[in-house]
């Protein structure tokens, strides 16, 4: 029994979140405007089984793919939609399941942090090497969100509605941490975007 835990398509993935997943991609790098398709599901070895079906019967490209015990995902991205689309659709036909039969997503923690310190932009820099700098100052907008798939999504959207930065954007594992940051009314525009987004995932 494979159960469908995350199911995002992104119509144009937006510049700074195509450049970030392609510095933790093992595949094709996905590129700016590029339609896009994250897929998550349990228990992780059956991603195998979705990646060859979708491969063989679309032109997607494979960015990436990870395997774990509990979990397992994939992202697939062509320039036209409609391969990402079709893909999509066949691989909710082979699993007998719906877009809505994915999980939904629940919000286990949201803030915005004003006028980051030096001290604390420092640390935040040192840790996340792949996307851009906070600078003191600044504002910062964390979500966290399970399944972990969902912030992907809620990057892209929020990248659409403002002017920030993206730090940081991880999507493996049990939880899902989105950190952004810019102008204080940006990143208050960018959040309210973020949230929308997750309550009503784009799909298929």
């Amino acid at each position: 029994m494979i159960k469908l835990r995350t199911y995002v398509f992104m119509d144009s993935l937006q510049p700074q979140l195509a450049e970030y997943l392609a510095t933790v991609s093992q595949g094709f790098l996905p590129v700016p405007g590029d339609a896009c398709l994250w897929i998550e599901v349990s228990p992780g070895m059956a991603i195998h089984r979705l990646t060859d079906m979708a491969l063989k019967a679309t032109r997607v490209r494979l960015a990436q793919q990870v395997v774990e015990r509990a979990y397992g995902s994939m992202v697939i991205h062509q320039r036209d939609q409609s391969d990402v689309r079709e893909a999509g659709r066949m691989l909710l036909s082979r699993l007998g399941a719906r877009q809505e039969d994915r999980e939904s997503c629940r919000v286990a923690w949201q803030e915005v942090i004003r006028g980051i310190t030096p001290d604390h932009s420092v640390l935040i820099n040192r840790q996340n090497r792949r996307g851009s700098m906070i600078l003191p100052g600044q504002s910062m907008f964390i979500l966290e969100t399970q399944p972990a798939g969902y912030v992907v999504y809620a990057a892209n959207q929020a990248e659409k509605a403002a002017r920030i930065n993206l730090i940081d954007v991880r999507a493996v594992g049990a939880f899902g941490r989105l950190t952004l940051s810019g102008s204080e009314a940006d990143v208050d525009e960018a959040a309210q975007a973020a949230l929308a987004a997750i309550e009503n995932p784009a799909g298929i």
